[in-house]
């Protein structure tokens, strides 16, 4: 029979059409697996042993795909393929298994990011690295783990839960010193703790971390970064750094700090490069310089025109509530006919 009529809910959707209804729009992009239920343990190794290998190829391409696909159409195809990994594990065992649940680790973490940082969705954000540590857990990885621990920090520091994030913070960078942690994996943890400060009201407890940072890259280290750390680097630092100094009313300090970090930014950054430019943008306004914050603003908006990054647009908008003491002026007129465009308004609306 099927399961609906035995009066369960299927767990690989949130429900199934009655009969003769149409099935309804759109796909069902939640992650399977309700946070803190057990991964699926293996009943037999149906799967050959390539299959770790095979399902890490595509998590791969995922990760390269991060940087320039639409997050909205990026989500589903990684859900499905977190749907596909955990089906797998009850078919793997053994050293597959272990590969495979490492890149389910990875897929999973991605799609939290996907979901926290370009769709806004914290709740459900929280909940995927739930399961993406009990993959991390599976295979074993302790940096996965602190990767995946120190993204969940994230959450509760823009909630300015400082204690929270805290918390999340020491297990991270316990799990780290398992690894062992590259320094610039080090100085990453550090930037997370000075992203979630300043967001908190302590801007200059955040500087002070943010200067251990440094004085990390500055050092070295022998241990090398893993292949799945592709979203910092001293540059992403520099852009933590002016964000930090804007907050912390050290405008000159910010504007020259910024600049640098745009100058230096790679071309195929494109969603750092709109979080850069809605900062710059907020230390033009803060210098009472509005029309060059809307050069900025208007830049921001291109780059989010070729791919959406909620973090970028919400940069923005805070620009745009911070100009309205000049919101008569042209230049304020020409950035609200750009942020409320046909399209911009309905891409807001619909995320």
């Amino acid at each position: 029979m099927p399961i609906e009529q035995l009066g369960f809910t299927p767990p690989w959707q949130d429900s199934e059409p009655a009969a003769g209804q149409a099935a309804p729009a759109g796909r069902d992009t939640s992650i399977p697996v309700p946070a803190g239920l057990p991964l699926p343990q293996p009943t037999a190794a149906v799967q050959p042993p390539t299959i770790g290998a095979d399902y890490n190829t595509i998590t791969v391409a995922h990760r390269r795909l991060y940087w320039s696909v639409q997050p909205a159409h990026l989500h589903p195809t990684v859900a499905e393929h977190t749907r596909l990994g955990l089906h797998l594990l009850a078919e793997t065992t053994g050293v597959a298994r272990r590969l495979l649940a490492t890149a389910l680790a990875e897929s999973l973490l991605l799609a939290g990011r996907i979901e926290f940082f370009d769709l806004r969705q914290p709740d459900e954000a929280d909940a995927t690295y739930v399961r993406a540590l009990q993959a991390a857990g599976e295979a074993n990885d302790p940096l996965l783990g602190a990767a995946i621990l120190a993204h969940a920090a994230f959450i509760p520091g823009w909630a300015q839960r400082r204690d929270e994030a805290a918390e999340r913070l020491r297990a991270a960078r316990t799990y780290a010193r398992r690894g062992p942690a590259s320094a610039e994996f080090l100085a990453w943890i550090d930037a997370v703790e000075a992203e979630c400060d300043t967001r908190c009201g302590h801007p200059k407890d955040a500087l002070r971390v943010i200067a251990h940072a440094e004085d990390i890259l500055t050092t070295g280290s022998e241990h090398r970064s893993p292949e799945w750390f592709t979203w910092f680097s001293p540059v992403r630092l520099a852009a933590f750094k002016g964000n930090t100094q804007l907050k912390a009313g050290r405008f000159a300090q910010a504007h020259e700090t910024l600049t640098a970090a745009l100058e230096a930014l790679p071309a195929d950054e494109g969603k750092q490069r709109t979080v850069i430019l809605g900062d710059l943008a907020a230390v033009e306004v803060a210098r009472k310089h509005p029309e060059e914050a809307c050069v900025h603003a208007q830049a921001a908006l291109d780059q989010l025109g070729i791919i959406w990054y909620a973090t970028g647009m919400e940069r923005i908008r805070e620009v745009r509530q911070s100009l309205q003491p000049w919101a008569d002026t042209e230049y304020v007129r020409e950035l609200d006919d750009r942020l409320y465009g046909w399209q911009t308004t309905l891409s807001a609306l619909r995320r």
